[in-house]
């Protein structure tokens, strides 16, 4: 379903609902030089992030980055499948299309 952000349309391919919340589909870029949304790619919403894949410090740092932009508690936020790769995708509790619009593809 498009959605308008700051007057333009977008499609949120990278969004769907799922119980309980949404599923967001995310393509990371560890070893960034910033914490940052880099805008749709494709089926998935890419984010940059500055900590190096290691240990799970870049999924730890995308969750709480997208808990600060959500503004939800870290609790609310689960990655549910590939924790070791590239594309994630991350469960966000009572997210819905519009709030997922405006809060991560707006400007902080």
């Amino acid at each position: 379903m498009p959605d308008r952000v700051r007057g333009r349309e977008v499609a949120l391919s990278w969004y769907r609902a799922a119980p309980g919340g949404g599923i967001v589909r995310i393509r990371t870029q560890p070893r960034a030089s910033r914490t940052e949304v880099a805008g749709a790619h494709g089926e998935t919403l890419r984010i940059r992030v500055a900590a190096a894949p290691v240990d799970g410090a870049a999924n730890r740092a995308l969750l709480k980055f997208l808990a600060r932009r959500l503004r939800l508690p870290r609790s609310d936020i689960e990655i549910r499948a590939g924790h070791a790769g590239r594309v994630k995708s991350v469960w966000v509790r009572d997210l819905d299309e519009r709030t997922a619009a405006q809060a991560l593809l707006s400007e902080p």
